[in-house]
């Protein structure tokens, strides 16, 4: 009987929900809810992570490439106030990372490949490569009036897979606690956003190592705090030893190639979507120019791997890992 009653009194379980969204695994772990509650709430976090996704796809039929399509033919085109809100927002953070974080680079990134399941492994013509570089297409291109979206370079392609999983994250914040949800982990392949807390602690979250199997660290994440990274070690390819990544260099055509990984935390308005974008500045830049941008992005807390493996830690961040 003194058990039945322990049992009835304590919280209920960890709920936990998976999915294959945004090309990657995502997991919503719910703590402290009943379990109707949580699945309900769950459900509904993972159908907006499929909108999102069918949305923002930047290769199959979605909103997003047949605003590509009517960009390259010159054309103007109607989007949904969403998206032209997501846009704005994209251009707002392109400027402040000096165009490093560039989803208008689409163009480049199918080039190498990288709008497809599975990488092609082949280098791009030198020469198609310069014309694009040259080209210089950036989010500050896009003309944004109201619901219409246009462009005077027609070598604009958006790509908002650098943005998309950032977004997902605050959107499941903001769904979760219309549910009536106080504490739950939302993880999307190593995008991860804090809501409340585990019980009696934080939640604890793992940073994945670049080039082995586990996890480099750990750490603590409270409410409201989220963590990106940005890694070679997810797409890319090989070609004679050389290591390719989708992360684009926009100033040279080129995968970023000085950084293995980067890892920011973020908390406050939009954490999500500015963990997901800010960390891929800090990567293309490289390791000699990481502090400054770190600074000039407002992002205290930072964990890097340089090309050669050495770590580079901010204070903050140092005083945060396990």
């Amino acid at each position: 009987m003194l058990l039945a009653m322990l049992a009835a009194c304590s919280p209920p379980p960890t709920h936990r929900q998976q999915a294959y969204v945004f090309g990657t695994l995502v997991e919503v772990s719910v703590y402290g809810a009943p379990e109707e509650q949580a699945r309900q709430a769950t459900g509904a976090v993972l159908a907006r992570f499929d909108a999102l996704h069918r949305t923002l796809h930047a290769w199959q039929p979605s909103d997003l490439s047949r605003l590509n399509a009517a960009l390259a033919r010159g054309e103007r085109a109607t989007v949904t106030p969403e998206l032209a809100a997501m846009l704005r927002d994209a251009q707002t953070l392109s400027v402040q990372s000096g165009h490093l974080f560039n989803p208008a680079i689409g163009g480049l990134i199918a080039l190498w490949g990288f709008h497809s399941d599975t990488p092609q492994a082949r280098v791009p013509n030198t020469e198609a490569l310069s014309e694009w570089v040259a080209r210089q297409p950036r989010m500050a291109d896009l003309v944004i009036e109201k619901n219409t979206v246009s462009s005077s370079n027609s070598a604009v392609q958006l790509d908002l897979g650098g943005y998309a999983k950032g977004r997902a994250l605050d959107d499941a914040v903001a769904i979760l606690k219309t549910h009536g949800i106080e504490n739950a982990l939302i993880n999307i392949g190593g995008n991860v956003i804090a809501l409340g807390a585990h019980g009696a602690r934080p939640w604890r979250v793992g940073i994945q190592h670049p080039r082995q199997p586990g996890t480099l660290a750990t750490l603590d994440l409270h409410d409201g705090e989220a963590i990106g990274t940005s890694g070679d070690y997810q797409r890319f390819f090989e070609v004679d030893g050389h290591r390719y990544s989708h992360l684009i260099d926009p100033r040279t055509g080129f995968p970023a190639s000085g950084m293995q990984s980067v890892t920011v935390l973020v908390t406050g308005k939009q954490a999500g979507t500015r963990s997901d974008a800010l960390s891929k500045p800090l990567f293309i830049d490289g390791a000699a120019r990481l502090a400054d941008n770190a600074a000039r992005l407002g992002v205290s807390d930072y964990l890097a791997v340089d090309s050669s493996g050495q770590i580079q830690l901010s204070p903050a961040m140092k005083a945060r890992l396990r």
